[in-house]
Formats: structure tokens, C-alpha cells, sequence
């Protein structure tokens, strides 16, 4: 198999969050995504991350499984692209043993001087990508869902 098979994206496995509007500055919102050690503190989703915001470097985060109540789980992927204060990303590679490539990426739209949007998109990528759509996509895309509220009530109650 190819590199190019392993990643191959196919749009009907990539989940989309909602968008919400801040009122907030892009680069507000910006400031908020990328201190994953503060995540803790509004993300109901990943309720710990750590790493630093450099392409290649890894990001460890512990979250929440809405398949299993009441249970967490570690993750770690890597972080892919850096676009201040537009764009943030991380992916999962393929790996022999776990052949299951994933990327996710933030948006910040800059809507105004003192307002934006915000949402997610998570692509699984590859041969396997479809499969991991019907069985995660759903609790994806509500986790997903429940950060863009979290992020927007808390930087708005600020």
C-alpha cells in the first residue's frame, strides 16, 4: 500500500462540527486553542492536553469517551499545521499496528474586529476512513459539538 492509500481522503468520513459565532477577536479565540495545558478549564471533550504548538511535536491529551460513561481514555497525535490565528491541526498516523490516520483541524474565522467563527472538522483517513465513520462518527461529531459551545461560553464569560 501506497503512502498515498493510507491518507487518502474521502469526504464522506470527515466529521463537521457546528459553527458557533464569538464575540470575541480571532485571536482571542486563538490564544484559547492553543494553551492546551489551560484545556482543563472549558473543554468537555479533551479534558487534559499537553504539548507544545510546534509542527511535528507531539500532543497528549486525555478524553472523554461518549460510548462509555463515566470513562476517559489517552490519545496522542501530532501536530500537523499552524496558521495563526486561523488554523490548528493535529493528525494520528498511520502506524502497522493501528492502521487507523486521522487529522483534525480548527478553524477561526475572523468575521470582524471583534467577532468570529469557530468549528472543526475531523477527516479519517484512508481505506479504513469509512468504516471508522460509521462507528465514531456520531460520538465524534457530538464531542465536536460540545467543545464549539464550551469554547464559546467560555471565552464570552470572560
Amino acid at each position: 500500500m501506497t503512502e498515498d492509500e493510507k491518507l487518502a481522503v474521502d469526504p464522506k468520513a470527515i466529521v463537521h462540527s457546528i459553527t458557533v459565532q464569538i464575540d470575541a477577536p480571532a485571536q482571542v479565540v486563538w490564544d484559547v486553542l492553543v494553551d492546551f495545558e489551560r484545556y482543563r478549564e472549558w473543554n468537555p471533550f479533551c479534558v487534559e492536553a499537553s504539548g507544545a504548538l510546534e509542527i511535528g511535536a507531539p500532543l497528549t491529551m486525555t478524553l472523554k469517551s461518549y460510548t462509555e460513561e463515566g470513562q476517559y481514555f489517552d490519545n496522542v497525535e501530532f501536530i500537523t499545521e499552524i496558521d495563526e490565528p486561523r488554523l490548528v491541526s493535529w493528525s494520528a498516523p498511520w502506524v502497522d499496528e493501528w492502521p487507523y490516520p486521522a487529522r483534525r483541524d480548527q478553524f477561526v474565522i475572523s468575521t470582524g474586529p471583534d467577532t468570529c467563527e469557530y468549528y472543526s472538522t475531523d477527516a479519517f483517513l484512508g481505506p479504513h476512513g469509512i468504516h471508522v465513520m460509521r462507528f465514531a462518527g456520531p460520538w465524534v461529531k457530538r464531542a465536536f459539538d460540545d467543545t464549539a459551545h464550551a469554547l464559546k461560553a467560555y471565552i464570552e464569560s470572560k
